[in-house]
């Protein structure tokens, strides 16, 4: 017992200590406004400010994409009748500082929504389960805020690039409802990941607009999201919570639907969200940002009667996450369109079980893989006729090249798949360590957002630069992490005495710590 009582001592003792500091650091959070257990999203850089608005449209008359039926309400699981998105768009840094809006928080009430979609997704949902992880968001991310400027006036002036030439920006001196000889700020519409939302990618889409672009961050309603609030004027809110291909039916209640066709019917939702998007935004630009504002059950846009002509409708970009990627390729199919007038792509981390892989592409595309997806893309892919993801990719990238179309595929050294989006900036060391990602967090978002910035302005017309300028060294994914083990050889040809110590200082010492080109119009470096 005596020995018992020696022992305990110094154990109560370290557990005081810990107590006594975990409630000093929770006073510290709570006086200086700090998150409790997450880092603060960082202030956006670029030459703009950023502001952000959440707007939800009506779909008249709604849209039936498949008539499935949730086994749960009976409700069409695949009928559109509004589409959600939030703006991300260049501001000025004096209107950013007059805003007065209260900032949108990254979870949006009520947390205990996405929770319970969480909880659906790990297949424990239950009431103690939806309240264990409510009380976990709550503590890890509840009072983060997105570091945007709510419902600031879009910023009117263009801003000289670093080439010279100017930002797709909007003469000021132009009559509103004409659009300036630059043709208006471009617009990139993105869709989201399964079990993932709009505010998931809100650094990506920030530091994209705080370089001149309009970003449309869709809320897809096709099941994927953990949580949803359907809001439409003059009647009761609804939540669509996520569901999969076992919570559908066929309306008569005889069936169930295959994963393929699950699949399908959630694609061509998406994309008719996609389409709904682009309507809004050529509404806005056409001068009836008013009537968007007006149905807007958000109470957000009052200035977008001033956006008119001030956005290049004309040219959009269409970009992707995972099973967003997947979407956004097949958003591509026949175009360009009226409805899908996309002239490039970012595809990032395309979908390994979110169907085929749309090839019918006759624009410009930007693939970028995560390092743990091409490490990971070996095994024979679904829906790849026998071939692996990753040649899958490739290939589809290789042949739009060879139809005139510059195209780029390259693996970002380091990341994982989560690393675009703002999970690794909240927790970087949890996500580093449930991933195995490498790269400092900041690191890698930046790396994506140059390789974007960079192929969006080749897009816009200026020569090409940076990464979209290399040729492919590696077509096959090459396990850099293998090599500084001394577990293989390098792909590059005519690079492979000396790998590891060029890799850490001298010519290696550029892009080549961040990326692999795999695929590129500038040709692959012979061997």
């Amino acid at each position: 017992m005596m020995a018992f009582f020696l022992l305990y001592i110094p154990l109560a003792r370290h557990f005081v200590i810990v107590v006594f500091l975990a409630v000093t650091y929770a006073l510290y959070c709570y006086f200086f406004s700090k998150p409790l257990l997450a880092h603060p999203l960082p202030q956006h850089t670029g030459a703009y400010a950023v502001g952000t608005i959440d707007i939800e449209a009506p779909v008249s008359p709604p849209r039936t994409i498949h008539e499935a039926r949730l086994k749960e309400t009976n409700e069409k699981a695949f009928e559109l009748q509004t589409v959600l998105f939030t703006l991300y768009y260049p501001t000025t840094y004096d209107a950013a500082r007059a805003s007065k809006a209260k900032r949108h928080t990254w979870v949006p009430e009520p947390l205990s929504l996405r929770a319970q979609g969480y909880a659906r997704a790990a297949h424990i949902s239950n009431w103690f389960t939806d309240k264990l992880f409510t009380t976990v968001i709550t503590a890890l991310v509840g009072d983060i805020t997105i570091p945007a400027a709510v419902d600031a006036p879009l910023n009117g002036r263009a801003i000289p690039t670093s080439q010279g030439k100017f930002a797709r920006g909007h003469d000021q001196n132009m009559p509103s409802g004409e659009e300036g000889p630059s043709g208006g700020f471009p617009i990139i519409i993105f869709s989201h990941g399964t079990v993932s939302a709009k505010t998931d990618y809100s650094h990506y889409a920030g530091e994209l607009a705080a370089r001149g672009h309009v970003v449309v961050m869709l809320e897809h309603r096709d099941g994927s999201s953990p949580g949803t609030i359907i809001r439409q004027q003059g009647k009761p809110n609804r939540t669509r919570l996520l569901f999969d291909v076992a919570g559908v039916e066929t309306p008569d209640h005889s069936l169930s639907l295959t994963v393929e066709e699950f699949h399908q019917a959630q694609l061509d939702f998406r994309e008719a969200e996609i389409e709904e998007a682009v309507r809004v935004m050529k509404l806005i630009n056409s001068g009836r940002g008013d009537v968007v504002y007006e149905q807007n059950p958000y109470n957000e846009g009052a200035d977008l009667a001033d956006w008119a002509g001030h956005l290049n409708t004309h040219a959009m970009v269409v970009a992707g996450h995972s099973y967003g990627a997947t979407g956004a390729l097949q958003a591509l199919r026949g175009g360009p369109t009226e409805a899908r007038p996309f002239h490039g792509a970012i595809v990032l981390d395309p979908g390994k079980q979110s169907g085929p892989l749309n090839a019918d592409v006759r624009v410009p595309l930007l693939v970028v893989h995560s390092d743990s997806w091409s490490r990971n893309s070996s095994s024979e892919f679904l829906y790849g006729g026998g071939r692996a993801h990753f040649n899958v990719v490739r290939d589809l990238v290789a042949r739009n090249n060879a139809r005139g179309n510059p195209s780029w595929f390259m693996t970002s050294i380091g990341t994982s798949h989560p690393s675009v989006t703002d999970a690794p900036l909240l927790q970087p060391f949890l996500l580093s360590f449930t991933t195995g990602a490498t790269i400092d967090v900041y690191q890698g978002l930046r790396q994506y957002v140059h390789v974007a910035e960079d192929f969006l302005a080749f897009l816009a017309g200026d020569e090409v630069r940076g990464l979209m300028a290399e040729k492919a060294e590696f077509p096959d994914y090459y396990d850099q992490g293998a090599a500084l083990l001394g577990l293989g050889k390098p792909g590059q040809g005519g690079r492979d005495k000396g790998f590891v110590e060029d890799l850490k200082q001298g010519e290696w010492a550029d892009w080549r710590r961040y990326w692999q080109i795999h695929v590129s119009p500038a040709g692959t470096v012979e061997r």
